[in-house]
């Protein structure tokens, strides 16, 4: 028996009835957002282009359109290029933010606020206390909890010989450091296949990690780059730290040359990041 009916059998006026027959259905839930791969394709995308493999392009297009809707000119094409990036910059910094917190790049703050009535924030990705410590070197939550993920798959430690956060730093790291989410990782002390498993561990937890050699014009060490934290930071208009996930992405070295990744294939993993390694 239909609503409609049922009612009618119970006397209910007539005015009712037609009330309940015509009353609009519940709103439907708002779209998702999976920031995660938003903020993964913001550092692989405005160098590598559009990258289909990431799967983000629903979601980038919610946060392209809700930035047009908040007068911010974007093309709404799924690609989370250098545009993009750019007008996600100028809506960070009409929120009242500045340096690395207006990097183009989605916290959760500045997502959830241009999503308000049109889209919610899946795969939230946050980085914690920026002033955490790994070994006794500057790190932020995110990426601790990383290190001790990859020290976990291991049978000696890992050593930090550089952090994060730390503009002006090292010289040869050209700016890299200057945001959260990058280390360097001493090898000292290790053998050549110990060097090799430092790596995969690190890329098997989230990171892009190479072994850095003397041919390339360095003292034996591990840069290891947390793949999708939102404070990878962006200087003088370039992208820096995440030229360096494109070149990891495409398997390259993240050098000035973008010559070869020289990691040897039985200690390659495939491309992923924590809260994907996670599955949260």
């Amino acid at each position: 028996m239909s609503l409609r009916t049922t009612l009618a059998a119970t006397g209910t006026s007539a005015a009712l009835v037609a009330a309940v027959a015509t009353a609009a259905p519940a709103s439907a839930a708002l779209p998702a957002v999976d920031m995660a791969r938003v903020v993964v394709a913001g550092q692989v995308e405005p160098r590598c282009g559009q990258t289909a493999g990431l799967s983000d392009n629903p979601s980038t297009v919610r946060v392209q359109q809700a930035l047009t809707a908040r007068g911010i000119s974007t093309t709404a094409d799924g690609w989370y290029g250098s545009g993009t990036t750019g007008s996600y910059a100028t809506w960070q910094r009409r929120l009242g933010y500045s340096g690395i917190d207006a990097n183009g790049l989605p916290g959760t703050g500045s997502l959830t606020k241009l999503g308000a009535n049109r889209f919610t924030v899946a795969h939230p990705v946050t980085v914690g206390s920026r002033t955490d410590t790994y070994g006794g070197r500057r790190v932020n939550t995110r990426t601790r909890q990383m290190l001790a993920a990859a020290d976990a798959k291991l049978p000696f430690a890992i050593r930090l010989t550089q952090g994060s956060y730390n503009p002006g730093g090292v010289g040869a790291s050209a700016g890299t450091h200057d945001g959260g989410g990058v280390v360097d990782v001493t090898v000292t002390g290790l053998t050549t296949t110990q060097r090799w498993q430092l790596v995969r561990a690190l890329r098997t937890v989230g990171f892009a990690a190479w072994l850095r050699t003397p041919a390339q014009g360095f003292a034996y060490h591990v840069h290891a780059v947390a793949i999708g934290d939102p404070d990878l930071w962006q200087q003088d208009g370039g992208h820096v730290a995440r030229d360096q996930v494109c070149d990891y992405w495409r398997g390259r070295n993240g050098l000035a040359s973008h010559a070869a990744d020289n990691t040897p294939s039985a200690y390659r993993v495939a491309f992923t990041w924590w809260e994907r390694y996670r599955g949260i």
